[in-house]
């Protein structure tokens, strides 16, 4: 049997298996078996862990045991693009079918360096930082000696436009002086935690509402930032990393750490987004796989039999795992898709990929694992399985990176530009038909409610 046929592939499209490299090939595998060997028989262990009093906000000791197992083996920083010397050559594609694999527990990514707000983060500053700043913030993130977050989101304001955001950047000598509140960006209660980029408002007056906001570097120690709680994510915590309310009072950083330039943080908030977003969907995949491998077991449990059948013997349930199946099967393709795209045609030319994934995906894998939790029962709301925490997450990255209706947006935005081409091709059809019917000696009636002048 062909390695392309082992579990590792199992439900890889024939399309990608064409495309995939030797080291794809050997990382997709050598991922495969660190998950299911080392991560999902772990999960009571790290959670137990972070659960010891005074310990939650401390990341847990296995966790760094197996970061460096993954590092030893090859694993970290899988998702680096081929200008990074530390790149281990995937591309897009290869590199979704390895974040899959990831998703089928939450933390997993983490192990391998390859985790969220990380991966976005590294190439941000990888893509638009002097030598110098990479040096001093990059190279501990590409380590995974240090952690950083990203600070956009603001309680004040519409984040969804991001040109509201209102925290502001004022420049006074050789420092940059910030004030105002933010929503989200990993807690500083984990010590782990160096540093923040944050985006806020340095020209407000700018004409160009595109050039007013900039992107700054702020450790996590600089005097005035208060974390004022930690923000909780439909009941849960996310520690030991988490998510902050914070409040910026003067807080002061040298004007060195700028990123670009003045007015620049639109161009860096896009350069950063693409990628990850495929990262996040690609994870999902792996999730609803996992929450639908024991949807399964639970089908055929000999202990739970209702009126003397299996869950699984029942009409209903037999179509409610053919559904989950081919929406599951269906969101794949999407997402790799998206990823093709991005390595032919590049990620700019790949929006309406990469906005389909993130509308359609999330989608998808709230609706899964909420029919897995149905076949469940009350048992499947529990921490009897990781389904609820599946379930708040796939519902999290409808936000996270966008809301599905500024992407719904973006899409029938571009789509309304195409219409003009097919007035243009219906007046053609018209053409067409007149000259037939007049030569078949039959009425001309304009057709499909379309009546362009020909």
């Amino acid at each position: 049997m062909s390695q392309l046929d082992g579990p590792a592939f199992h439900r890889i499209p024939p399309w990608v298996k064409a495309k995939l490299s030797p080291i794809a090939i050997e990382k997709i595998q050598a991922v495969y078996d660190f998950v299911e060997t080392e991560c999902i028989p772990a999960d009571p262990i790290m959670k137990a862990q972070i659960a010891e009093v005074g310990k939650r906000w401390t990341t847990q000791p296995l966790m760094h045991e197996l970061r460096e197992k993954a590092k030893a083996r090859g694993l970290f920083n899988l998702f680096l693009p081929n200008n990074f010397k530390e790149s281990p050559g995937l591309t897009n594609l290869e590199y979704s079918c390895c974040a899959e694999i990831m998703g089928r527990v939450y933390w997993a990514q983490q192990t391998m360096n390859c985790h969220a707000p990380e991966t976005g983060n590294i190439e941000l500053l990888a893509k638009y930082c002097t030598p110098e700043q990479k040096k001093k913030w990059l190279q501990p993130l590409l380590d995974g000696t240090a952690s950083s977050a990203y600070s956009m989101t603001e309680p004040d304001v519409a984040s969804s436009d991001a040109t509201q955001i209102g925290c502001r950047i004022t420049r006074e000598g050789n420092e940059y002086v910030i004030n105002g509140r933010k929503l989200y960006g990993n807690c500083i209660w984990n010590s782990e935690n160096k540093f923040y980029i944050l985006m806020g408002c340095s020209d407000p007056d700018n004409p160009n509402k595109w050039a007013r906001h900039s992107t700054v570097i702020v450790p996590t120690n600089t005097p005035g930032i208060t974390q004022v709680r930690n923000l909780t994510i439909m009941g849960y915590d996310h520690a030991p990393e988490g998510h902050g309310e914070y409040i910026y009072k003067n807080v002061r950083v040298p004007v060195d750490n700028i990123i670009l330039g003045e007015g620049r943080a639109f161009e860096i908030a896009q350069g950063r987004l693409g990628p990850g977003r495929i990262h996040h969907c690609m994870r999902l995949i792996g999730q609803c796989e996992r929450a639908y491998e024991l949807a399964l077991i639970r089908c055929i449990d000999k202990r739970k039999t209702p009126r003397g059948r299996s869950i699984g013997s029942f009409d209903s349930n037999i179509e409610r795992i053919a559904q989950m199946r081919l929406e599951i099967d269906q969101g794949r393709q999407v997402v790799l898709n998206a990823a093709d795209t991005m390595d032919i045609h590049g990620n700019k030319a790949g929006r309406y990929a990469i906005a389909q994934s993130k509308i359609l995906i999330p989608n998808m894998a709230t609706r899964v694992i909420d029919e897995c939790m149905q076949l469940y029962g009350g048992q499947g709301l529990t921490q009897h399985t990781p389904l609820p925490e599946m379930w708040a997450y796939a519902r999290f990255v409808r936000i996270a990176d966008g809301p599905d209706s500024a992407h719904r947006h973006q899409v029938g935005r571009d789509e309304l530009k195409t219409a003009e081409k097919y007035v243009e091709r219906n007046k053609e059809y018209q053409r067409r038909y007149k000259a037939l019917a007049e030569k078949m000696g039959q009425e001309y009636v304009t057709f499909w409610g379309v009546t362009p002048e020909i």
